[in-house]
């Protein structure tokens, strides 16, 4: 992490945390990490194509899958992520 350009930003009814990469650092961030004690951290992924896919392969699939469970699977593509949305593409 780069502590210079990470941010806290504090209101009544929200906190945000602004993390920044350390300048050698490269890829995307698959997960983090929060909680009030290190011993008891809930684990978080944030939204990317293969965490969405992986999620609903679960959804779909929770216990080992035969081969022909796996082909009939829907093909998942993340098409766009904002703020307030997320638009997927299932074929």
């Amino acid at each position: 992490l780069a502590s210079p350009e990470s941010s806290i930003s504090i209101s009544a009814h929200n906190a945000v945390v602004g993390l920044a990469k350390a300048p050698g650092s490269t890829g995307l961030w698959e997960k983090f990490s929060f909680g009030l004690d290190p011993s008891a951290l809930q684990e978080r992924l944030f939204v990317s194509e293969e965490n969405v896919d992986g999620f609903l392969g679960t959804a779909f699939c929770p216990s080992p899958c035969s081969q022909s469970a796996l082909e009939s699977q829907p093909l998942i593509e993340v098409l766009d992520v904002t703020e307030d949305r997320i638009q997927i593409r299932v074929e």
